[in-house]
């Protein structure tokens, strides 16, 4: 798209579905170009995409309107562009030769008393950040490594806790549990640059923002390494930073085999998300070779291993006084012993010894279980002295995102102490909103038994209190190595979003009931867009909240449809669809 055209359009006039899709072509062919090794045309490609209209126009909308955190102001002090300036904006934007510094932001990290130092860059420079980042991440998509998971599009910690349980579940192993001490702050420029291999004009923007320096509130800091956390593109360089890792190890192991009838160990297997990585193996040697292979690779790359975060332990036993099992992205796997009634058996016989003896377990771990207890204590704090709907509504969002995040392991036990936790929370909240009353005519009152199950229930029957039990555990399904969103195939893509865990039942239901496309501009969703649920009929105009009122929106799209729902009377008819909510019980994950 020329300026010229650019300047008959206002932001909400302009053809997205047409931007978009120009943008994803030269994506999949950059994508395409360097896995059949033609850096020539890659090279050339991304030129072509970060001085396209349409990828800087797609770039400016990510990072003012689609991105969460776009009120966030840098040292610029810009916290929300207004149309006409996000156009100015898209019209004037290049890769920098030069940048202004980031502004500190302290944010506590979950689980400790530490906080973690953030970098809000200017919202000119995340824009051309989003716009590089357009150019740079499909070239190295096509090369990443297939056991890293972290910040990578289509891929999610589900997908790296299902690539551990694959590696565990027939044998029992020793597990190197690392972490990378401060990734994103020692990051070394020249070896990051020296691995980006790229051409000068991307070279000099990156190193301008790497360089930029910080500013915590009138001090300005340099920045001789690392790369702040908060950038647009960060991410995706400390995957570059780490690119290498697991290849080196391998590299140094060769393939279990046997040589004069003695059996050698074999490669082991790493599973990495961002900087937190484990390395398994059945040989305690291997692990601890590898352990001094990964030490030595990470400080090529100016980082080492946090020795307080980095243990070697084994999923069945005790070792070195560390128990049975570890902890990993919230999660916990670990073997338990069984009995021999409960080793697996084909046609009645063991299938063989090294099957006997455990079964694999992965949980939600004590650690997130506490710190959830903790979150739903002080939502019910600060609602003392408010209404239960009131209550309800601050409970539902929190029960539903933590139950959806751990479905796919084996929580249900654990779903259920939670939900026996609230109730006692929630049994004293009741009692001190009625200190006149007993705990018999409280509980009556506002939970219902004669209604059936026993739910928080307003008086009126709506809204009711979502329960964790009522989350149904679905196993999810590791993500082929081989794959990208970049490789063109949609449906395998729509598929596994219409399964991801973190899907509400709303949610999923309206996108089989849309075959996985946004309704306003009928492009498919992607994991990593920002949708949101719209009413066809606005609230205002007399619409219903059901189902069939109900539609799922990219961001943007919602804000285009919101913008005409108030410039004109809105005439529009509820289709004649479904009008019952479906239940969480009945309703299985679409295939779309």
């Amino acid at each position: 798209m020329s300026t010229a055209a650019m300047s008959v359009y206002g932001w909400n006039d302009l053809p997205w579905k047409k931007l978009q899709r120009a943008v994803f072509k030269l994506q999949t062919r950059i994508y395409q170009a360097n896995r059949r090794g033609d850096r020539q045309a890659v090279r050339k490609l991304q030129r072509l995409l970060v001085t396209s209209r349409s990828a800087k126009l797609l770039a400016v909308r990510r990072v003012t309107q689609d991105n969460r955190g776009k009120r966030t102001a840098g040292v610029g002090g810009v916290k929300l562009p207004t149309p006409p300036q996000r156009l100015a904006l898209a019209r004037t934007l290049t890769l920098p030769t030069k940048a202004r510094p980031t502004r500190r932001v302290w944010i506590p990290k979950p689980g400790s008393k530490e906080q973690r130092p953030l970098g809000i860059p200017t919202m000119r420079d995340r824009a051309a950040q989003a716009l590089l980042k357009l150019a740079l991440e499909p070239e190295w998509e096509a090369v990443f490594e297939p056991n890293s998971y972290g910040f990578r599009p289509g891929r999610s910690a589900h997908d790296a806790i299902e690539a551990i349980f694959t590696a565990v579940c027939h044998r029992a192993k020793y597990v190197l549990d690392a972490d990378i001490a401060q990734c994103f702050d020692r990051i070394d420029h020249t070896a990051l640059l020296h691995k980006l291999h790229t051409t000068p004009t991307f070279r000099r923007a990156i190193r301008a923002w790497l360089t930029a320096g910080v500013m915590d509130g009138t001090d300005l800091f340099p920045t001789e390494a690392g790369t702040p956390q908060g950038g647009v593109i960060s991410p995706l360089l400390a995957n570059i930073a780490l690119h290498g890792l697991e290849a080196a190890i391998k590299a140094s192991f060769p393939r279990e085999m046997r040589v004069n009838g003695e059996r050698l160990p074999g490669t082991p297997q790493i599973v990495r998300y961002a900087d937190d990585f484990v390395i398994l193996h059945h040989d305690l040697g291997t692990v601890e070779r590898a352990r001094q292979i990964a030490t030595e690779w990470l400080t090529g790359m100016g980082l080492e291993l946090k020795p307080s975060k980095t243990r070697t332990v084994h999923t069945l036993h005790e070792h070195a006084g560390q128990p049975p099992g570890f902890d990993f992205l919230g999660f916990t796997v670990r073997h338990f012993p069984v009995g021999k009634t409960h080793s697996p058996k084909v046609n009645g016989r063991t299938k063989s010894p090294r099957w006997r003896g455990f079964k694999t377990i992965i949980g939600p771990s004590r650690t997130a279980v506490k710190r959830h207890e903790r979150q739903l204590a002080q939502v019910i704090r600060r609602n003392n002295g408010r209404s239960q709907e009131q209550l309800i509504a601050d409970l539902n969002p929190v029960v539903t995102g933590w139950s959806n995040y751990y479905r796919t392991v084996a929580a249900k036990a654990t779903f259920a102490k939670l939900d026996h936790h609230l109730f006692l929370k929630l049994r004293h909240w009741a009692a001190k909103q009625h200190r006149n009353k007993g705990h018999r005519w409280v509980v009556t009152r506002d939970w219902h038994p004669e209604r059936g199950p026993w739910r928080f229930t307003a008086p009126d029957g709506t809204p009711s209190l979502n329960a964790h039990t009522k989350t149904r555990i679905q196993r999810h399904i590791l993500v082929k190595t081989d794959r990208s969103p970049y490789d063109g195939d949609g449906s395998y893509w729509a598929t596994r979003l219409g399964k991801h865990p973190l899907l509400s039942t709303r949610v999923a239901w309206l996108l089989k009931r849309q075959h996985g496309r946004c309704r306003w501009c009928g492009l498919r969703f992607m994991l990593e867009d920002q949708w949101e649920v719209d009413h066809v009929v606005p609230i205002s105009h007399g619409g219903l909240d059901r189902y069939a009122n109900l539609q799922l929106l990219h961001a943007h799209c919602h804000d285009q449809k919101t913008a005409g729902d108030r410039s004109r009377a809105v005439g529009i008819r509820v289709k004649d669809q479904p009008t019952e909510e479906p239940d969480e019980a009945k309703v299985s994950r679409p295939v779309l």
